[in-house]
């Protein structure tokens, strides 16, 4: 008797785009209203450029999970080198084509089993908000290797139970009225600041979109 593949996160991602479930604006790759709607994007562009831009020699960056890249393409031209990393094999080969600059490379690994290239400046934009628990504590040890963390999540507005634990996929914990946070359990996270850069509530108040800067210790 053949064992069934057991269905990784790679698989759930690739069918994502494959079957659009993100929504289609006739691109081939589509990252979802949350990568593309100005009210969601231009606070946060805005905030994540008057950071980058901020230091006198600029900054090595890496966009961990970075999508169809239509907000890392706004952020390439504030880095020293901007390295984009997705784990959907096609999305990033279509990335290679479409964009191109000097300082800007793409890579395809799964940020939780694969070693993360050194920068020093991690971005993750609604990634973890996609995966479980047992994911995001393989990943949590290394984000600690970067000097700063630039975390977007949707969160619940108002108090909420961090943390429930998901199937890493498409849902996310707001349907459980749960959002990520990782500094609490399990994650635990030690930080020496954090400060909020942008926070935008989603239509019909179904939620709110925050991104939170970390420096690690």
């Amino acid at each position: 008797m053949k064992h069934k593949k057991p269905w990784l996160t790679k698989d759930a991602m690739e069918q994502i785009y494959e079957m659009k479930l993100w929504g289609n604006d006739d691109s081939e790759f589509y990252s979802g209203i949350g990568s593309h709607h100005p009210e969601i994007i231009n606070p946060y562009i805005k905030a994540v450029t008057s950071f980058l831009t901020s230091f006198e020699t600029p900054l090595t960056v890496c966009d961990l999970g970075c999508g169809d890249f239509n907000i890392g393409k706004e952020l390439v031209k504030h880095s020293k080198r901007y390295i984009a990393v997705d784990i959907v094999t096609d999305l990033i080969a279509h990335n290679k084509e479409k964009f191109a600059a000097e300082n800007l490379e793409f890579h395809c690994f799964d940020i939780a089993t694969d070693s993360l290239p050194q920068g020093d400046c991690a971005i993750l934009r609604q990634v973890l908000q996609h995966l479980s628990n047992a994911e995001i504590q393989r990943i949590i040890p290394k984000l600690a290797d970067f000097k700063y963390i630039i975390l977007t999540e949707h969160l619940p507005e108002g108090n909420f139970t961090p943390n429930k634990d998901i199937i890493s996929g498409q849902g996310i914990r707001l349907k459980k009225h749960s959002g990520l946070d990782i500094l609490a359990p399990p994650f635990n996270l030690k930080v020496k600041e954090q400060q909020q850069l942008s926070s935008v509530v989603v239509d019909d108040h179904k939620g709110v979109i925050i991104t939170t800067l970390y420096k690690t210790i």
